[in-house]
C-alpha cells in the first residue's frame, strides 16, 4: 500500500476518512470473538516461508532493484506452477527496465473472469512483510487450494509489480497495465480482489485508530479484523466477501465509500475501478494499526500467520460464494 508522505495524528490517506463516515451505514457490522485456537488447523509453514523469502531478497524488491523484483517474480511464477495453475506473464518496459506481472488461471479457458491480485513490490529498501508479503503470500497458498478444487469458473491471480511509488496513481502501475490489457482484449471481469496487507493483528486496547471518534464506537479500538473495502455500488461482492472471511477466528468488518474519499483507492484494486470494473480490497488497516508500517520493522516475526492462513480459507470461501451468485450467462 502506497503513503508517500509523513503520517499526520489524523491519517488522511487510508481505508477510512472523514467524509467517508456518512456512507457507513449502508454497511451494517458483525462483532465475533477471536478465538484462533478452535479455527480451522494452524498454517503449515508456508505462508512464513513465502514471507520470509521475499523480505530476505538483497537487494529489497523495490523499483529501483529490477534483479530483485525478477527473483521475487520467479518464485511466485515456480509455486503458481506447482500448484497446477496455467502460468503467463506480463512484461512492460518502464524507463528502460522491464517488470513483469506474475499471472496463474485456473478453471476454463475461457468466459469471464474473477482476479484476485496482491502486489509484491515494496516501498524503498525494506523488507514489507505486511506491505505486502502478507498479500503474496496469501495468494501463493491460494493458489495452492485452487489447483485442488478446480473452479468452475476462471479465477485468475496475479502478483503485481510496481504498487508503489514512484509509479503509484500512474499508468505503469502493474495492476493498471493488467486491468487495460484485459479491456483491450474485451474480457468480461466478473469482480476483483485486492489483497493488502493482511498480517498484522493486535489484541490490545488502542492498538486500532480512527480518524473519528464515531469509528471507535462503531468497530472498538481493538485491531483484531480485516477491513473489507469498496465503492456503494460494490456492495454485493463487499458483502459477499465480508461474509466469506468472518469465521471463528477471524473478524472482518464491511465499508462502503465513494473513490472520492481519500485512501480507500489506495492499491490496486483503483485501476479496475478506473475501467468501471467491481473491485474491492482487503486490509488490516496499515498504519491505522501497524506501527511498523514503511519502516524496517516490518518483518516476518511481527506477523500472525494463523489468521493469514483463515484468511486464505476465507478468500477461497468469498470467490466460490461469488461465482456461484453469478448468472448463468455470465459465467
Amino acid at each position: 500500500m502506497r503513503i508517500d508522505r509523513p503520517r499526520p495524528t489524523l491519517p488522511i490517506s487510508a481505508p477510512w476518512t472523514l467524509a467517508g463516515l456518512c456512507v457507513l451505514a449502508l454497511v451494517g457490522c458483525s462483532r465475533a470473538p477471536i478465538h484462533v485456537e478452535d479455527g480451522p488447523e494452524p498454517f503449515d509453514g508456508g505462508l512464513r516461508d513465502h514471507v520470509s523469502f521475499l523480505c530476505e531478497l538483497e537487494p529489497p524488491r523495490s523499483a529501483a532493484h529490477p534483479d530483485a523484483l525478477d527473483r521475487a517474480a520467479d518464485y511466485i511464477e515456480s509455486l503458481f506452477r506447482s500448484a497446477g495453475a496455467r502460468v503467463s506473464e506480463q512484461a512492460f518496459e518502464v524507463d528502460g527496465h522491464t517488470y513483469r506481472n506474475v499471472i496463474a488461471s485456473f478453471g476454463p479457458e475461457a468466459g469471464s473472469r474473477m482476479i484476485v491480485g496482491a502486489h509484491y513490490d515494496v516501498c524503498g529498501d525494506l523488507p514489507g512483510a505486511d506491505d505486502n508479503g502478507s498479500g503474496v503470500a496469501v495468494l501463493l497458498e491460494l493458489a495452492k487450494v485452487l489447483g485442488r478444487t478446480t473452479p468452475d469458473s476462471t479465477v485468475e491471480l496475479v502478483a503485481f509489480t510496481l504498487e508503489e511509488p514512484p509509479y503509484f496513481d500512474s499508468r505503469d502501475m502493474g495492476s493498471a497495465r493488467h486491468a487495460q490489457d484485459l479491456r483491450v482484449r474485451g474480457v468480461e471481469v466478473s469482480g476483483m480482489i485486492s489483497l493488502e496487507m493482511l498480517g498484522f493483528y493486535s489484541g490490545a486496547e488502542g492498538s486500532q485508530t480512527f480518524p473519528a471518534p464515531s469509528l471507535e464506537e462503531r468497530y472498538g479500538t481493538v485491531g483484531d479484523f480485516l477491513a473489507v473495502v469498496g465503492r456503494p455500488q460494490d456492495e454485493a461482492l463487499v458483502r459477499s466477501t465480508q461474509a466469506a472471511l468472518h469465521r471463528d477466528g477471524l473478524r472482518a468488518e464491511p465499508l462502503l465509500a465513494p473513490p472520492s474519499v481519500t485512501g480507500v483507492d489506495f492499491s490496486d484494486h483503483r485501476n479496475y475501478w478506473d475501467l468501471d470494473m467491481t473491485a474491492i480490497m482487503i486490509t488490516d488497516t496499515a498504519f491505522f494499526r501497524n506501527p511498523n508500517y514503511h519502516e524496517a520493522g516490518d518483518t516476518p516475526d511481527t506477523l500472525d500467520f494463523d489468521r493469514m492462513q483463515l484468511a486464505v480459507h476465507g478468500v477461497h470461501d468469498a470467490i466460490t460464494a461469488w461465482l456461484s451468485a453469478l448468472e448463468p450467462t455470465s459465467r
